[in-house]
């Protein structure tokens, strides 16, 4: 497990993270989200030991981070790995090797062929879909206990996302690793995450189960036969609305049953039930807080 305990940090004189607590059981596969500046890739580097917290602490198993032992079971992939002008994904695998005895060579060697990479070719002139098909299989060729990714599918296209993807859940299947991971791509997170925490603030102003998250909200599209306004709607639980003459889209907190019955009770003459996913959710949370896209 690991516990976060009343976590601060600062980069220079500005605040970007205060009194975070959590707590992230094995196996779990966490998204971080929140908006831009939110403080998520810090909280990543603060959780991999690159960052020292100015208060508060990270524990896995009782072990800091900082601990050589703790070390080993963590790779972080940042948004900007590092890798120097000559090396290619050969010596990078030989580089990871020191940090990473155990690290999968015939695994490395799998995935690199199933995303058509050069081995011997200079990963700086490489595109940054290409590097970072790289770094992914390097982190799932280490097989880490504790893996943590910032905006893991910027750059790769749909098949090489869908590999990651069923890479990360083999390995969680496994009872082998917990995943944390910061996107902006919350679609990504919907189709596989368990669980997400939602930093705005410098604090976590949210967190559950992902699926429970978006059961909090339906969305309906309604036809009318006459032109309507916000006022029919007026008593009812919204958390957004779009009218266009006789044509309304309505996103309302509550039971879906429920809420189909009291617009049933407007006299719509069309009433549809439309999906609604995580990143809709999201958008919705952060205006009612206020917050800046």
């Amino acid at each position: 497990m690991i516990e976060i305990t009343n976590l601060s940090h600062s980069l220079g004189a500005k605040t970007v993270l205060r009194k975070i607590n959590l707590e992230i059981p094995d196996n779990t596969i966490l998204g971080i989200v929140g908006i831009n500046g939110a403080g998520k890739s810090t909280l990543l580097r603060l959780l991999a030991g690159v960052y020292l917290p100015d208060s508060g602490y990270i524990r896995y198993d009782d072990r800091s981070p900082a601990d050589a032992e703790t070390r080993k079971d963590i790779f972080f992939l940042p948004d900007d790995p590092y890798y120097t002008a000559f090396m290619t994904p050969n010596t990078l695998f030989d580089f990871y090797k020191t940090f990473h005895p155990a690290i999968d060579r015939e695994s490395y060697d799998r995935l690199l062929g199933a995303y058509k990479i050069d081995p011997v070719g200079k990963v700086r002139n490489f595109s940054k879909g290409m590097r970072r098909q790289v770094f992914i299989a390097l982190a799932l060729a280490v097989k880490p206990r504790y893996l943590l990714l910032d905006e893991a599918f910027d750059g790769l296209d749909p098949l090489s996302r869908r590999i990651f993807k069923d890479a990360i859940i083999s390995l969680v299947e496994e009872g082998k690793t917990t995943v944390l991971i910061a996107s902006h791509s919350l679609r990504e997170l919907e189709d596989f995450c368990d669980r997400f925490i939602l930093i705005d603030n410098n604090v976590i102003k949210d967190q559950g189960d992902i699926a429970e998250h978006v059961g909090r909200l339906c969305k309906f599209e309604l036809a009318f036969t006459e032109a309507v306004n916000e006022g029919l709607f007026a008593g009812l639980p919204t958390a957004s609305l779009m009218i266009k003459n006789r044509f309304v889209q309505i996103v309302l907190e509550g039971d879906s049953d429920e809420m189909r019955e009291r617009l049933e009770a407007l006299s719509p003459a069309v009433i549809d039930e439309m999906p609604l996913d995580f990143e809709e959710s999201f958008i919705h949370d952060v205006r009612k807080e206020g917050m800046i896209l």
